[in-house]
This record gives C-alpha cells, structure tokens and sequence, in this order.
C-alpha cells in the first residue's frame, strides 16, 4: 500500500512496531524455555510482561490517533526470530552458551526497539499528538532499562560459558590421562 503523507507514513511504523512487539513475545517465550540461568530467566520472564504492557501502550496510541490497532510485518522482527531459533538449535548442547545466544539477541532486540520508539516519538511530536508520545515514552524507557540489565548481565554468562567450556576440556584431558595410565597398567 502506497504511503502518501506524514500520517500514513507513522502509522506505518507503528504497525510494524505492533507487530514487532508480538513477534517478540514468541521470542520471550522461547528464551524462557531455553534459559538456564535463573537471573536471566527471570529478566525474560519481567520483560514479557512488560512487553504485554508495550503492546497495551501500542493499542492505546492507534486509539488516540482514531484508528483500530493492526500489524504491518515487521521484517527485522521477523528475522532477529528467525537467528534466535537457529542460535538456540546450534548451541543446544550446552546450556551456558544456549543463555549467552539468548542474551546476545536480546541485546539485539532491544536495540531496535529502542531505535523504533526514538523514531515514533519523534514523528508523534511533530504531529503535536502529546498523549500518542507520553505512551510511546513509556516504552521507550522500559526498552532502554532492560537493554542495561542486559548488557550487564552479558558479561557474567559469557564468563560462565568459558568456564564450562574450560572445565570440559579439562575432563577431556583427564579422562585421556586415566585411559593412558590404564593401558600402561594394562601392558598394552
């Protein structure tokens, strides 16, 4: 459909962060299956509702601007999905990088959306709709705190991670030692 002002232009980009913010409740949903650290789950676990919140502020703004709320396909959503599932499918076998590729997204996710809402919030402004802004302003400052704790919180699960991975090689090593000792015990 052909954009032909201002106004279609930001409902447009409305829709598309409606849309977002449904795309990433799925996201939420699906990190909170494959977490394993308890901090990290229960950071997801807040930020889905607050995402519902989002979704909630969204509604209220198409209202304000008298229109019904509705979704245009957010591509960037749809892919940042797509690279969580395929993330969460390659590294499945250890659960400390599984949180890492969670954190990694969000990371992602977040930033998006806190470019998606700074854009908003400024056309909303333009357009002198003060209530459409205040509602977006909300958003906008719950993407930028969870944005901090996770970044934050990146660092210790990629620490984590080395860990594991550290104290797997280390068992490798042993365990070829032990075999070794073994089949010089053994004569072999």
């Amino acid at each position: 459909m052909p954009i032909a002002n201002m106004q279609e232009l930001f409902l447009h980009e409305l829709a598309e962060i409606y849309d977002a913010e449904h795309t990433i409740v799925f996201g939420l949903q699906a990190m909170d299956q494959g977490a394993s650290d308890e901090d990290l789950r229960s950071a997801i676990q807040n930020h889905l509702e607050q995402t519902q919140g989002h979704i909630q502020n969204l509604e209220q703004a198409f209202n304000q601007l008298g229109q019904e709320p509705y979704r245009e396909t957010n591509e960037i959503a749809q892919g940042a999905a797509k690279e969580l599932q395929k993330g969460l499918g390659e590294a499945h076998q250890s659960p400390e990088l599984v949180d890492c590729v969670i954190i990694s997204a969000a990371i992602k996710v977040e930033h998006f959306e806190i470019a998606s809402y700074r854009g908003l919030i400024t056309g909303a402004e333009q357009m002198g709709q003060q209530e459409v802004v205040n509602l977006l302003k909300q958003n906008l400052q719950e993407e930028e705190q969870t944005a901090q704790i996770a970044e934050q919180r990146a660092s210790g699960l990629i620490q984590k991670a080395m860990m594991g991975q550290q104290g797997q090689q280390q068992e490798e090593e042993d365990k070829g030692l032990i075999d070794k000792a073994k089949d010089k015990l053994m004569g072999q």
